[in-house]
């Protein structure tokens, strides 16, 4: 009887964790942060919502890039039509939209998806 209990238990907590991952993967969000090392030696340093929207695109294609590089896929990882939230060395975030991967200049931000940065 104790073994039925704990059979049971086990398989609902495996269909709740096999849901919740499924969920998870399934939004795909794709956050970006420029403060990891990875970012380090591009130049976004100086860049937040606040800068200029060229500036903020080459950020923007410098970092997906080296994004699209380190993963597992990198011609299917950030296709075109994705979006993806890049945080900011500042901590301000804002929506990208690919618009053509092979271009330097093929991301646009999303409009009014500029968050400024959390006062600290």
């Amino acid at each position: 009887m104790n073994y039925r209990r704990l059979a049971h238990g086990a398989k609902f907590w495996f269909w709740v964790a096999l849901f919740v991952a499924y969920s998870a993967a399934a939004v795909g969000i794709v956050m970006i942060d420029t403060a990891d090392h990875r970012y380090q030696p591009l130049s976004v340093k100086s860049t937040t919502v606040a800068a200029d929207e060229q500036q903020r695109r080459h950020g923007a294609s410098q970092v997906a890039a080296v994004y699209r590089a380190s993963s597992a896929m990198p011609f299917s990882t950030l296709p075109a039509g994705s979006t993806f939230q890049v945080v900011w060395p500042d901590g301000s975030t804002e929506t990208m939209t690919v618009v053509d991967p092979a271009s330097s200049s093929g991301i646009v931000p999303v409009p009014g998806s500029q968050q400024p940065a959390p006062r600290r």
